[in-house]
C-alpha cells in the first residue's frame, strides 16, 4: 500500500529501510522521501518502522539460553 503518496513511498520500501538499518523517520526520510512534501504520511510511516523493528527484535528466550 502507498504511505506517501507525494514520493509513492510504499510499505514495502518502509520495511525494506528497516531491514537496512534505518532506526527513525528522520532517516527514513532521508532513505526514502516520505513525508519530504506535506508530511501528512509522518505518523504512518513512523509507525510502520516501529512495527517493522519490533518484529526483528522479538525475544526468544530458548535461543538465547542455547547460546
Amino acid at each position: 500500500m502507498y504511505v506517501c503518496i507525494c514520493n509513492g513511498v510504499t510499505d514495502h520500501d518502509i520495511r525494506n529501510a528497516a531491514e537496512a538499518g534505518c532506526r527513525s523517520v528522520t532517516e527514513l526520510t532521508m532513505r526514502t522521501g516520505a513525508g519530504a512534501n506535506c508530511g501528512s504520511c509522518l505518523d504512518m510511516a513512523g509507525s510502520l518502522l516501529e512495527e517493522a523493528h519490533a518484529v526483528r527484535e522479538l525475544p526468544f528466550p530458548v535461543l538465547q539460553e542455547a547460546a
